[in-house]
């Protein structure tokens, strides 16, 4: 069985954002696969004690100026949306409503709606905003708000989450190589390393 890279992220962060853009390239070069698994950082940040990084005096404005330089050398759009942060429940729960189903398609979707709220800054916080998402990359939005909406993609979420911090994700995006965690977009060098190293 091909090794996984599990990625972890939350659909409000935009290093999580930036980290899709290159966690395929180090998976294909090691040979493995990546797991996308959404969680929420706000049942994170309750347990550390944290507050969303651009809204913490001084270090928030830090954070605005080094996203910017990290999107220009990534090479992808980012906006600062209006609305932040926002509520991920509904975006993760859609990414979960498809996953086990075809992983592809969920993973188009997750790409999608990182793009309409970091790369355009269309707000995504609310099941009407995932359809619309859906609909724009040819999938039935209607569809997957009932799929949203059902216990068994509700507790999924809630399963996932727990798990999350059950093996120590408080961040986003962090990395999962089999038990070593990575937090950060600027861990890629380190973890290609690693990989192709076998550890140290």
């Amino acid at each position: 069985m091909t090794q996984k890279i599990r990625f972890y992220f939350d659909f409000s962060s935009p290093y999580g954002y930036l980290a899709t853009v290159r966690i395929d390239e180090l998976a294909r070069r090691h040979g493995r696969v990546v797991d996308w698994r959404p969680h929420l950082l706000g049942v994170a940040m309750k347990a550390t004690g944290q507050s969303p990084l651009l809204n913490q005096p001084l270090r928030g404005a830090y954070a605005k100026r080094d996203l910017a330089r990290m999107a220009q050398d990534f090479g992808v759009a980012l906006v600062q949306p209006e609305v932040f942060p926002i509520h991920s429940v509904a975006a993760s729960r859609a990414f979960y409503a498809l996953k086990d189903d075809v992983e592809e398609q969920a993973v188009r979707l997750a790409r999608q709606l990182f793009h309409a709220y970091w790369g355009e800054g269309r707000d995504i916080s609310r099941p009407g905003d995932i359809a619309r998402e859906a609909d724009a990359i040819g999938m039935n939005g209607a569809v997957l708000i009932e799929r949203m909406a059902l216990l068994e993609t509700r507790q999924r979420l809630r399963d996932e989450v727990d798990d999350a911090m059950q093996r120590g994700i408080f961040g986003s995006p962090m990395f999962d190589l089999d038990g070593e965690l990575f937090w950060g977009c600027d861990k890629f060098d380190q973890m290609d390393r690693w990989l192709s190293a076998g550890g140290w």
